[in-house]
């Protein structure tokens, strides 16, 4: 449903993404990994942070499941992009760091141990791993789009579900897109043990 969303609405939501501000979250990410690191963009949407990483000299793979949004963050980056889901994620413990921007709020709550834990998977031992959510607790539907928000509880309790992982930060921020006002998030920051 989230796919087909994206594929149907790629442009749209490509120009209302592409040029949100995400420096701070970057900081927290970044200082976890090393100089010239490989990053695993999981979910890349537009592009944005990929690119941000790229150009901050880091070696990034970024993958997206709605091929049409790959193909213009494909157009934006001048990187490669993966045309991909999580449940196709099979790499081990291939990256210092895996970044994943308000791309897991799409899988179901029962699904998400798994998704987790194939991009810990991809993890080398030590990396770091940054995932999104919009902030709540709760499973809805929202114009063609299907979202599992996170509260912290919630979201410390997927890191224990997971496994594997040491859970290094929870943040709640507000929306950096000028046109969210209130709308709030919750980021995790993990080490792959």
């Amino acid at each position: 449903m989230s796919i087909g969303f994206y594929d149907e609405n790629a442009e749209d939501f490509f120009q209302r993404s592409a040029s949100a501000d995400m420096a701070p979250a970057y900081g927290d990410f970044l200082s976890h990994v090393p100089p010239g690191g490989r990053i695993l963009d999981a979910g890349c949407g537009s592009g944005r942070d990929a690119l941000a990483f790229h150009r901050r000299g880091f070696r990034v793979t970024a993958m997206e499941a709605a091929p049409n949004l790959a193909e213009l963050a494909r157009a934006h980056t001048g990187l490669p992009v993966e045309v991909m889901t999580f449940a196709d994620v099979a790499w081990r413990e291939q990256f210092d760091g895996v970044w994943a921007c308000a791309s897991l709020l799409h899988v179901p709550a029962a699904d998400l141990p798994d998704a987790v834990g194939r991009l810990r998977d991809a993890l080398k031992r030590g990396g770091v791993f940054w995932m999104s959510f919009k902030y709540g607790r709760a499973e809805r539907d929202a114009n063609g789009r299907r979202f599992t928000d996170l509260d912290e509880a919630a979201g410390r309790a997927l890191v224990v579900e997971t496994g594997g992982l040491d859970l290094l930060s929870v943040k709640i921020t507000e929306d950096v897109r000028q046109d969210r006002p209130g709308e709030r998030w919750l980021s995790l920051l993990a080490k792959r043990m």
